[in-house]
């Protein structure tokens, strides 16, 4: 469908009618007296004189162009139907505290390239959202509670742009962060995305938990959530992140200077494999490259179901396709007027 943003600068089309009218009117009227017309020589046509009447209406023309493109033509795209093979896909991303730690930090070119458990997690979902154009996907964060960032969504440039912005929880100025806050509510993740895939219409529905595997607090706990999956039939995919034993975080001292300091953790990998296990899911490692391809794999082979889902273009732009001849047609103009009348129009 074709629409003008902002129709109402056509209305600058009236007084341009009435320029145009005046500078032909002017140029019709102009002349003097002289009775003994048979004296005059012949009427030449030249090319300077053909000009001056061809310039202003390409001036005109040009200022009425420029108008055009001042009410913003667009072509706007209505909902378009797309038929595919959908899976309903629910990501929980674990943004805890533990997540800062920096154990999977390598050197590059001879430089530490300091990466959190949140950044490898990061890396891994964009990396399977990009292999899933036709599923609905979400993204669900907790910590010491859950959040739903982006609704089961078709709009995966959104989703990546979300997931981007997602960050561990820091304090604001003269309001520390309350210790729920940095804590790891697995099961409130989990419960949060069946909330969101419970009314998905597709019979495949998917849970992708990303954590570093240490539940310590929250409503729900993971295996009441495994419980409650295996009874909607949702299956529970789980890329666990870490390891357990001392484990580097990088912080600063009274200096302000980078240091890393060792701090205790404990990696739950036997609580990620059972809540996998009891809903039919599988437990991969995001260190393990060929583990993250078996999981893909695993979920491709996923029964579909075949839905017609709904994409928006909003508005295409098209002010530049009369604004460049616009601008054309008036420089050509007002040289070629100044050249053989002296004068812009």
């Amino acid at each position: 469908m074709f629409r003008f943003a902002h129709p109402f600068w056509l209305l600058l089309w009236l007084p341009l009618l009435w320029a145009g009218l005046r500078v032909y009117g002017r140029r019709r009227r102009s002349g003097i007296l002289f009775p003994p017309t048979a004296r005059l020589p012949a009427a030449r046509r030249t090319a300077r004189t053909v000009l001056a009447h061809i310039f202003p209406a390409l001036f005109l023309l040009g200022v009425a162009l420029a108008v055009l493109a001042m009410a913003r033509p667009q072509n706007v795209y209505a909902r378009i139907r797309h038929t595919a093979d959908a899976i309903a896909i629910a990501m929980v991303v674990d943004v805890s505290g533990s997540m800062e730690a920096v154990d999977f930090s390598e050197k590059n070119g001879g430089r530490m390239n300091i990466r959190t458990r949140l950044d490898v997690v990061k890396d891994t979902f964009s990396d399977f959202v990009r292999r899933r154009p036709n599923d609905l996907i979400g993204l669900i964060t907790f910590g010491g509670y859950a959040s739903t960032r982006v609704p089961l969504t078709l709009d995966h440039d959104a989703l990546l742009y979300m997931l981007d912005a997602v960050e561990i929880p820091k304090p604001a100025p003269n309001a520390p962060l309350l210790p729920e806050e940095l804590m790891t509510a697995i099961g409130d993740g989990l419960m949060t995305a069946f909330a969101r895939l419970k009314d998905a219409e597709v019979s495949s529905k998917i849970v992708v938990l990303l954590s570093d595997g240490e539940s310590n607090t929250g409503i729900f706990t993971p295996e009441a959530a495994a419980a409650a999956a295996e009874k909607m039939g949702i299956k529970i995919y789980v890329i666990g992140i870490g390891k357990s034993g001392p484990t580097p975080f990088l912080t600063r001292d009274m200096f302000g200077r980078e240091r890393i300091v060792h701090v205790e953790e404990h990696f739950d990998e036997t609580l990620l494999r059972k809540v996998a296990a009891q809903t039919g899911g599988r437990y991969f490692n995001a260190l393990d490259v060929e583990g993250l391809e078996a999981a893909l794999a695993e979920i491709d082979r996923l029964e579909t179901t075949r839905v017609e889902q709904d994409r928006y273009v909003h508005y295409q732009e098209l002010f530049l396709r009369p604004l460049l001849p616009a601008l054309a047609l008036v420089l050509l103009a007002a040289a070629g007027n100044a050249w053989t009348a002296r004068r812009i129009v």
